[in-house]
């Protein structure tokens, strides 16, 4: 069972910036520089490395996705309070 995840964001204020972010990602752009371009949060900075965090301490609807990715993968863009995020999970443990 998987207790931690290790995860990447980036935030962004719409579900169409975050979308073209995506689509830029895809398109070969790195998902860390693009973090510390755009992301609205702090972690931006570090390329939108969150370091690990255990079930209860991420807001449900981040978790849930982080939680239930592959190690490599990125999320398709997800709603919370704070806005729109991209996750990639860096690693589980």
């Amino acid at each position: 069972m998987v207790n931690e995840v290790r995860a990447s964001h980036i935030l962004v204020g719409s579900q169409a910036e975050a979308t073209q972010l995506l689509n830029r990602i895809a398109s070969g752009e790195s998902f860390e520089s693009l973090a510390r371009k755009h992301s609205k949060c702090p972690s931006g900075r570090k390329g939108g490395d969150l370091g690990y965090f255990k079930r209860g301490m991420m807001v449900k609807e981040f978790e849930n996705v982080a939680f239930n990715l592959e190690k490599g993968a990125i999320s398709r863009p997800v709603k919370t309070q704070f806005g729109y995020h991209l996750i990639k999970v860096l690693d589980k443990r």
